[in-house]
């Protein structure tokens, strides 16, 4: 076994170790999200659904004419950039905010970066009750082929980890990373298409969105397999596990490489 090989096994001996760590911290993730609310874990559904019944009304008088079915083509737009957008924003502070643990006793760092991402993915499975909602009153076709979402789950969240654990490690070192990621999923959410379709967008623009943004990928994988009731192309699948692994190998490296110096920072 070379050096490599071994390190990815005692990688992932670790992370089996300290597995109930993680199932700790994302059950007081989710915990503290929802103390002290009246409606406790109720507004998983009945968030998203408020928000999707707003930005339809706004949105549907510009897009309902050229989409079928407009509330349930938002919203399964709007449920994946949602995660991705709240639980990388989460995972930015997973470091810095556990600073005063990581001082007292050894834990792999990268366990509360994780936990985040993980919080956030459990969340929004909670909010797919939201999604069954929005289709038996829109009486939308459901079709087999649902079923298949938890593969692009899979990758959305591979993806999440790999670009929370480059985001959490920046921002140990560049407080401004926070602020600059603020701008870039502003920019991010208006070039993806959510609530309007990508024939909407100038031909150079859809080109670009179509081959280099990767929430295009897994939102476009997901509205196949609910919205149009179809197995999505080979193309874009294929782009979708391309983005999530070169996304999770670029996170970890980065995070691993810079590790050992964050106690001198936070």
């Amino acid at each position: 076994m070379n050096k490599s090989s071994s390190k990815i096994v005692q990688y992932v001996q670790e992370f089996w170790k300290y597995r109930d760590l993680l199932k700790l911290l994302v059950s007081r993730d989710i915990k503290l999200k929802y103390r002290r609310s009246f409606l406790g874990y109720i507004w998983s559904v009945l968030n998203p659904l408020l928000i999707m019944v707003v930005m339809t009304v706004v949105f549907s008088t510009m897009f309902k004419r050229n989409i079928d079915n407009f509330p349930v083509y938002l919203f399964c737009g709007q449920l994946l950039f949602n995660f991705m957008n709240s639980s990388t924003h989460q995972a930015i502070f997973s470091i810095t905010g556990n600073a005063a643990l990581l001082k007292k006793t050894y834990v792999p760092k990268y366990i509360f970066t994780i936990a985040k991402i993980t919080s956030g993915m459990i969340d929004m499975v909670f909010s797919l009750g939201a999604l069954v909602i929005v289709m038996l009153v829109t009486r939308a076709k459901i079709s087999w082929t649902a079923l298949l979402f938890p593969f692009v789950l899979l990758q959305l969240y591979l993806f999440c980890i790999g670009l929370g654990l480059f985001l959490a490690q920046g921002n140990v070192f560049f407080k401004d990373i926070q602020y600059i990621y603020n701008a870039i999923t502003t920019a991010w959410m208006y070039l993806t298409p959510i609530f309007y379709p990508i024939e909407a967008l100038p031909e150079w623009l859809c080109w670009c969105v179509k081959h280099f943004n990767p929430m295009y990928f897994y939102v476009g994988q997901f509205r196949d397999l609910v919205w149009t009731g179809t197995v999505p192309g080979p193309l874009i699948t294929l782009a979708g596990w391309g983005a999530a692994v070169l996304m999770l190998t670029v996170g970890t490296w980065s995070f691993m490489r810079s590790k050992d110096k964050f106690i001198l920072y936070i």
